[in-house]
């Protein structure tokens, strides 16, 4: 692996600087000065690699953002244990090579002298937790803010979709044909499409909804839809809330609306939607039959969601198309509270 140029740099740099700071009165000349050179240059070394590995291993098992605490004791723990150790080994064998015999005591000898290298260790080790912490407290604010921002953004975007003159247009061209051939249908129409907006108001301050309160909300979703294209659109729910299952609010409609925008839905190409359980997902499904060209995807709607997603599990949006199917899976939040 080696050790890169600018480690090597500071570590002879280091060892100098100890051995004229604290040893300028142990050499009287060139010879002298080697030697205690090249012993600062062992204790530097294994030190500043020593630990440097100690902070790889840790890196790996231990987050700073997840786990301070516990990466912060077994830090200041191992690196202490490490630098005593390493340190008192180090000026026992240098001082069997320089003198030529081992100290009257080497243990005791050993632990005397380390004193200073747990004392530095303990010292540093403090520090880096110290700007880890706050490091991690300003990203995970930083974060939160970020969160914020998005959230309303998405809500935003949701609600524009639910009142985009498109949509509006549509909806009271149901409506007025239903107002003069079934008046009851037309009642229902707009006690659904009240509900529709009313879900969309009282969702746009939370950041999960339960899959069931999701789930009323498609009910009146998929009638309005329904009632404008009839038998030339089908969706099949077979979705069953589980308790303490959350999913972003209005994905399933995102989802949907994507597959009525993006499909052909006519009396020759009736359109079919599934909304199924699959495994820890949902899925929504549908037959494959794109609209002609002019009418190209710009994903934003399932950028939202994923974005969205990121937020609140490590689980990712699995989108898949076949010759004959297009289907999307978003993964099922499980609340904590139980």
């Amino acid at each position: 692996m080696g050790i890169h140029l600018k480690t090597l740099a500071g570590i002879m740099g280091l060892a100098l600087l100890t051995t004229l700071l604290f040893f300028n009165e142990n050499y009287e000349g060139f010879k002298d000065f080697l030697v205690i050179y090249i012993w600062g240059l062992v204790v530097v070394a294994t030190q500043w690699l020593g630990n440097s590995f100690i902070y790889g291993l840790l890196d790996k098992k231990y987050s700073w953002q997840d786990q301070l605490v516990k990466r912060a004791i077994f830090q200041i723990l191992a690196i202490i244990a490490y630098s005593a150790t390493a340190y008192m080994v180090v000026m026992v064998i240098m001082y069997k090579l320089v003198v030529g015999s081992l100290p009257e005591n080497p243990l005791s000898w050993g632990l005397r002298s380390s004193y200073l290298a747990i004392l530095v260790s303990f010292t540093v080790s403090l520090i880096f937790v110290a700007v880890a912490f706050f490091t991690n407290w300003r990203k995970s604010q930083l974060e939160a803010e970020r969160f914020k921002a998005e959230m309303l953004m998405y809500k935003y975007e949701a609600l524009q979709n639910q009142i985009n003159p498109h949509f509006l247009f549509n909806s009271f061209n149901v409506l007025s044909d239903l107002v003069y051939e079934d008046q009851k249908k037309a009642v229902s129409f707009i006690t659904q499409l009240s509900q529709l907006f009313r879900y969309v108001l009282d969702s746009r301050d939370k950041e999960l909804v339960t899959v069931r309160e999701e789930l009323e909300f498609i009910k009146a979703y998929t009638y309005l839809l329904q009632s404008r294209f009839e038998e030339k659109l089908t969706i099949q729910n077979e979705l069953e809330a589980g308790d303490h299952e959350m999913i972003v609010p209005m994905t399933l409609q995102l989802l949907i609306e994507n597959c009525v925008k993006h499909n052909e839905i006519s009396a020759s190409q009736p359109l079919s939607i599934r909304i199924v359980r699959n495994g820890e997902y949902i899925q929504v499904e549908n037959r494959l039959q794109p609209k002609p060209a002019g009418s190209e995807s710009k994903m934003t709607g399932l950028s939202n969601i994923r974005q969205q997603y990121k937020y609140f599990t490590d689980k990712e949006i699995v989108i898949t198309e076949t010759e004959d199917t297009y289907s999307v899976e978003v993964p099922l939040i499980i609340s904590d509270q139980k």
